[in-house]
């Protein structure tokens, strides 16, 4: 139940320095009678300009900031003081009591939840008393709109009726009412929802999708080293190969008879190089005999010769002392070149000799190893060969590891459960939301037809009971059909009492209706309606339905009027008195009816 109980005012409007407070605390139908003692000199005065809206408007100021009709801000305040305007309202609902105090000059704006402040993000400067989101969390909090309060709470004869407002103002109100409203705040909360799991399903496929990428770096640089592992195990294997052949090579060899080859070896290659020697220098001796044997032979003929005494060059006539000489230097050089052959033939003989000692060379000796040292370290070499084929066969492949730990530790499991879950809860939040937007959905056009329903019953109710002749209800499009013996009307056919009947009637069953959907108020206030164009019938009805709701519903109703008549009809009397500018409230119960 929202019950509000009571209100206080100070400098608002006609209402002066002096705090003026209401209690709303009751349950019963109060007359509100205004007493200008400025204009008519007693408490019979003139009942305008008293300040009895001013309550009204003070209620509408402290629960949305506004009053009911388009008073600027500034103009609300008192035009005497001119500053320290402050409006403060208390009431309870859902079990919490709530206090709001709101002024201007300075400016104010408080929250109190079971007397404890509420945090807000307003400051103390000029800003604080028109704090948006303040305002948005009372009327959150209140879970009615401006438009409905006026149409609910605080009937006035300034507030547009209904059924003058355009068409989407219309739809717009019993929308509201009807809770199709409710659908529309429950849609756009499942449409911030959608846009939280959409936002989830992307970060969530951001991150597959960066795992993925990760992965397939991981997996390029596994498939290098596994490259690198297959490279590593052909070579590993082709050395061991290679090892063991050395090593079987190895053992095949004699190694005695290895020693003994190369002493051969040694001995051939002694023999093969004395024997080209000596073939070379007997070229050179045969050579050397060959020339020797040609000059002996030259200087003989010379001889020869010289012993007729002819010139061996022109064979002419020598005498004898030239052919002495010439004889001497023939027989000197004959017997040179004689001692020369000689020497020469008997090298020559020496060194046949040497070859034919040597003979003709065997076939050279084969051998394992280049050198006698490396036969000499043969068990060396294979033991060492031994050692490497044990090394080689206990080598540990150093990418096998390597590929181990990246697949166990870097690669990381792709996991689409979460973004499948959220993408299935996407897609029934977004059923939801069509069927609380599709104008179509059997959602809303049951809520609708349900809501119509009572809304008409109640409307019939009240129509009867206020007197009117006229058949009016609501289409199942949400527009009003006004008929009166089967004639289509409009609602500017109607006289101004029918209206303000019908109007009456409306808010009544509104009323009724949004208590139905969504909360009770124990508070109703009437700005002058049964004053505008209503006949005594017409007044009388209105009363009646006003005393019946506030016995048997246990409403707070306030009737602000000008008609002196009613002191005798209510128990109940709110006495406002305008006097030396100021306004003042007071209560008389003595009245009976």
């Amino acid at each position: 139940m929202f019950k509000i109980n009571n209100l206080t005012v100070k400098n608002f409007l006609s209402v002066g320095n002096q705090t003026q407070a209401v209690d709303f605390d009751k349950e019963h139908l109060t007359l509100v009678l205004g007493s200008n003692l400025d204009l008519g000199g007693d408490d019979t005065g003139s009942r305008n300009g008293t300040g009895k809206t001013t309550i009204v408007n003070a209620l509408s100021y402290a629960l949305y900031g506004q009053a009911l009709t388009n008073i600027k801000k500034e103009n609300l305040i008192n035009k005497t003081n001119g500053k320290n305007m402050l409006v403060t309202v208390e009431f309870e609902k859902g079990g919490n009591k709530y206090r709001i105090e709101r002024g201007r000059k300075p400016n104010v704006l408080k929250l109190f939840v079971n007397d404890n402040q509420l945090k807000t993000e307003e400051s103390e400067d000029e800003s604080q008393g028109d704090s948006r989101e303040t305002q948005k969390s009372i009327e959150e909090m209140l879970e009615m709109s401006h438009t409905m309060f006026k149409h609910l709470v605080a009937l006035n004869t300034y507030t547009e009726p209904f059924l003058s407002m355009r068409a989407a103002d219309q739809r717009e109100v019993i929308e509201q009412l009807l809770g199709i409203t409710l659908l529309s705040i429950k849609a756009e909360n499942l449409k911030n929802q959608i846009k939280e799991t959409k936002e989830q399903i992307q970060q969530e496929t951001f991150k597959i999708e960066s795992i993925k990428t990760a992965n397939e770096n991981v997996q390029k640089s596994i498939d290098s080293l596994q490259l690198k592992s297959s490279a590593w195990i052909t070579k590993h294997d082709q050395d061991i190969e290679n090892l063991g052949r050395a090593i079987m090579k190895l053992e095949s060899v004699d190694i005695e008879q290895e020693l003994v080859l190369h002493q051969q070896l040694k001995q051939w290659l002694d023999n093969d190089v004395k024997l080209k020697n000596l073939n070379k220098q007997k070229a050179t001796l045969e050579s050397a005999v060959n020339q020797a044997e040609k000059t002996v032979s030259k200087y003989s003929k010379e001889i020869e010769k010289l012993a007729d005494k002819k010139c061996p060059a022109c064979e002419q006539d020598l005498h004898d002392h030239k052919h002495d000489e010439m004889l001497e230097v023939a027989v000197t050089n004959l017997t040179d070149a004689e001692t020369y052959l000689n020497k020469v033939s008997t090298d020559l003989r020496t060194t046949k000799n040497s070859i034919d000692e040597i003979g003709t060379l065997s076939r050279r000796p084969e051998t394992f190893y280049d050198s006698e040292a490396e036969a000499l370290g043969h068990k060396n070499n294979l033991e060492g060969l031994e050692k490497s084929l044990t090394d080689k066969i206990n080598e540990v492949n150093p990418y096998e590891e390597q590929i181990e730990e990246l697949k166990k530790t870097a690669i990381q499991e792709i996991d689409w459960t979460t973004v499948n879950e959220l993408t299935k809860l996407k897609d029934h939040q977004e059923f939801l939301h069509k069927l609380l937007t599709n104008k179509d959905s059997f959602i809303r056009k049951k809520i609708i037809d349900q809501n119509l329903t009572y809304l008409n019953k109640r409307l019939s109710y009240y129509i009867d009971k206020l007197g009117l002749p006229h058949r009016v209800i609501f289409q199942n499009d949400l527009t009003v059909e006004i008929t009166q013996l089967g004639q289509d009307l409009d609602f500017d056919n109607l006289s101004r009492g029918e209206r303000n009947r019908l109007i009456l009637s409306m808010s009544f069953a509104f009323r009724d209706v949004w208590e139905g959907l969504y909360q009770s108020i124990n508070l109703l206030f009437i700005d002058e309606l049964v004053d505008a164009g209503m006949d005594s019938a017409g007044v009388e009805a209105a009363l009646a339905v006003l005393k019946k709701m506030a016995r048997e519903r246990n409403k707070n109703i306030y009737l602000i009027s000008h008609k002196d008549e009613l002191m005798g009809r209510v128990n109940n009397v709110l006495r406002v008195i305008k006097e030396n500018g100021f306004t003042s409230y007071s209560t008389d119960v003595d009245y009976v009816e």
